[in-house]
């Protein structure tokens, strides 16, 4: 749905300044200069500025800020795509974050949750809020077939395979249009109210078997542990909204995330002779089946929708034999946490249970993942103006629940957060059928990244009052 602009009846009391609201004057020729004050502030709002453009109408430029670095937002873009890193292993995009910071004056550290880059910005006030911004690093283990000038060619190892490595999530886009913002606020950080903290993380996509890294390890080793931010905001490109579309969505905006494994175990037989044995895959097969009435018997998803799938199922090695045993393993998605708790203790019960009517045994283990990213309500409320005035109020829409999973929440959970979606499919072609993330044919219309740091840096104006 779209969202409407917000015109002058729509305006409450608390968005009048306090100098301008009636009050019982003893001296009246101060409630008269009050008055008209207050006629002339209505005046000019309902003379065509909304609220938001009347807050904002001091502030820098923040559209002629973004065009002064279009092209060199493009232009990283572009080396990164071609030079796409594993999580955790982000090394070189690291070097390159580092350098451009540093030339900006800025406070850097690096080497967060391995190759992070954490920066600050003061502003020019002797104090105010801290907000953080935040951009993810890491590509995936995915071979590019986009027919692009500076395609990624790389290729690395991951589960012991030799595999492309591209950014097919457009994290890419992320750091190129989040040094763009430190460029802009760096020009204008005098008239900031407050600080900016920017966050380069790397291994949003997940840490590699056996190391921990991501949002969750960044807090883990002090990132909020100095100074806690008052506000912290993200942004994502998606091919599911056409080029230049923001969507932000108040409250549960992306699921949380577990992954599983089942292990099912029975009693090898030659498989002309099953009753010498238990067979573990027909255990399998019923336990896939019976863990599919969680979600459409058990739980109320009238409350919150849930999902349970699973993604693999290993076991045996020949077409007459019954093996031993039986590994399942699947992801579970919510936006509820008592619903996700629940979910998890059904999961293993079922598995348990259908297991033993055949006499077979089932143990599950849980790999707890990402939180529900859960966006502040009255964050969204106040940025959504800030927004359409960026892209309009017919390109700004509120998008359904997303069951994709995001390692934002982790910062949201520690600050009020707002993370948003900006569409980068080229028009002429139907986002509901273009390569989506994680595609090796997933593309991006470069003309969307204007906007997007034209949106963040207005957000940041917007959060610490520049004036």
């Amino acid at each position: 749905m779209t969202l409407p602009s917000v015109s002058p009846s729509a305006i409450s009391k608390s968005a009048i300044p306090k100098a301008f609201e009636f009050k019982s004057f003893a001296n009246k020729s101060h409630f008269s200069k009050t008055l008209l004050a207050s006629a002339l502030a209505l005046s000019f709002m309902g003379a065509g500025l909304s609220s938001a453009q009347a807050a904002t109408s001091a502030m820098p430029d923040a559209a002629k800020l973004a065009a002064g670095v279009e092209q060199k937002v493009i232009d990283w873009r572009r080396d990164l795509h071609q030079h796409p890193e594993l999580s955790n292993r982000e090394f070189r995009t690291s070097k390159i974050i580092e350098k451009h910071l540093k030339s900006l004056g800025l406070e850097v550290q690096t080497g967060v949750a391995h190759t992070g880059v954490v920066a600050i910005l003061k502003g020019g006030k002797l104090s105010g809020p801290l907000i953080a911004i935040r951009a993810d690093m890491d590509a995936l283990p995915v071979t590019e077939v986009v027919d692009l000038p500076f395609a990624s060619k790389a290729t690395d190892t991951y589960r012991d395979q030799k595999v492309g490595v591209m950014h097919a999530c457009g994290h890419d886009t992320h750091v190129a249009m989040l040094m763009g913002v430190a460029e802009n606020l760096v020009k204008v950080k005098d008239s900031l109210e407050g600080d900016v903290m920017f966050i380069f993380q790397p291994a949003e996509e997940g840490a590699p078997d056996g190391e921990e890294g991501g949002a969750e390890l960044m807090l883990k080793e002090g990132l909020f542990a100095k100074r806690k931010p008052d506000q912290v905001f993200g942004m994502h490109v998606t091919s599911s909204m056409p080029s230049g579309m923001i969507g932000v969505r108040s409250g549960p905006a992306m699921a949380s995330e577990d992954s599983f494994t089942i292990k099912v175990k029975g009693r090898q037989t030659h498989g002309s002779r099953p009753w010498n044995g238990v067979d573990p895959i027909v255990a399998a097969a019923q336990i896939i089946t019976n863990v599919q009435t969680i979600v459409s018997r058990q739980v109320d998803i009238t409350k919150a929708p849930a999902v349970v799938s699973f993604g693999a199922v290993n076991g045996g090695i020949r077409s007459n034999i019954i093996p031993d045993e039986v590994e399942l393993i699947g992801t579970i998605r919510t936006f509820d946490q008592p619903m996700r708790a629940d979910i998890k203790l059904r999961l293993a019960e079922m598995a348990e249970l259908s297991a033993k009517t055949l006499g077979a045994s089932a143990t599950t283990e849980i790999h707890p993942g990402y939180p529900v990213v859960v966006n502040n309500p009255e964050l969204v409320a106040s940025m959504r103006p800030v927004l359409a005035s960026v892209v309009g109020d017919k390109m700004l829409i509120e998008p359904g629940l997303i069951t994709g999973a995001e390692d934002f929440s982790y910062y949201a959970l520690e600050a009020p957060g707002m993370f948003f979606f900006l569409g980068v499919t080229p028009k002429g072609t139907d986002p509901e059928t273009a390569a989506s993330n994680h595609s090796p044919a997933f593309y991006v219309d470069e003309s969307a990244l204007k906007v997007g740091v034209e949106a963040m840096t207005k957000v940041a104006l917007t959060a610490l009052k520049a004036q």
